[in-house]
């Protein structure tokens, strides 16, 4: 590792550590990524970082377990003192070789699809999950046998007041790479100049997917599995913020 990446993950440790604290940080069915498996953690993206899976990170090193690697734009790479952070913190592109090599490593994968598109809305549309086509992650899971276990948390949301829909008016803008154009607020002023707001945030984690047999070119199958990891999170997101009776919960997952 090189100087620039040690100084970085040094800085990425020190900075989700202390991030749990300040969002008095708890996971519930922590217990489902125990073992030695590789698995695909997928999860909901909250405001505007994922917060709640680079903590869980921190706290299954803690635990002395292996941390799961995030997947990051490959624009990550482009400039040094970010390059320098995805080796340091163990980040991975969409890279296929780079994926393999992390999976026979025995390395889980953490991966949100709905990215900015959920991560950077207004306050009027929170904790509703909006991956729309984005199947890749299933294709990921079957290329190498990897169950899904659908992750969400409650106060995620509450992190940074959206002003605007970034996605959609970074896309107006022509931004490349499609970046998002979003404003919001924390305590301190404008995001990202200022830190979030103090919110809990407690994450569930739910029971593992297998997808079992399923041809990657067969888009209606890929469409059904779809649509049950879905719905596990958006059933997980109710479930974290107490929006669901235990008994409605019960149905859904019976129906997923």
């Amino acid at each position: 590792m090189t100087l620039g990446a040690a100084a970085a993950r040094a800085a990425w440790v020190r900075y989700w550590d202390l991030a749990r604290r300040w969002h008095r940080f708890e996971v519930r069915g922590i217990e489902r990524l125990d073992g030695e498996r590789p698995r695909l953690i997928v999860g909901y993206h909250g405001r505007a970082m994922a917060h709640d899976l680079c903590m869980l990170q921190s706290l299954l090193r803690e635990r002395g377990a292996r941390e799961p690697r995030a997947i990051v734009h490959e624009g990550f790479l482009r400039a040094a003192p970010l390059r320098w952070l995805v080796e340091g913190a163990g980040f991975v592109t969409g890279d296929p070789r780079a994926l393999a090599e992390a999976i026979g490593r025995g390395d889980s994968i953490i991966v949100t699809p709905g990215g900015t598109r959920e991560a950077c809305r207004s306050f009027r549309d929170r904790y509703r999950v909006e991956w729309g086509g984005r199947l890749g992650y299933l294709r990921l899971a079957l290329a190498h046998g990897l169950p899904i276990v659908p992750v969400a948390a409650s106060g995620v949301d509450d992190t940074f007041v959206g002003l605007n829909d970034g996605y959609a008016w970074g896309k107006r803008l022509g931004l490349p790479a499609q970046l998002p154009f979003w404003l919001a607020l924390g305590p301190l002023g404008l995001w990202p100049l200022s830190p979030p707001w103090p919110a809990k945030i407690v994450q569930h984690v739910g029971e593992p997917i297998e997808l079992g047999a399923i041809d990657p070119r067969d888009r209606e199958a890929l469409g059904r599995a779809h649509a049950r990891v879905t719905t596990a999170v958006q059933a997980l997101l109710d479930e974290a913020r107490g929006t669901h009776t235990p008994e409605k919960l019960s149905r859904e997952r019976e129906a997923a």
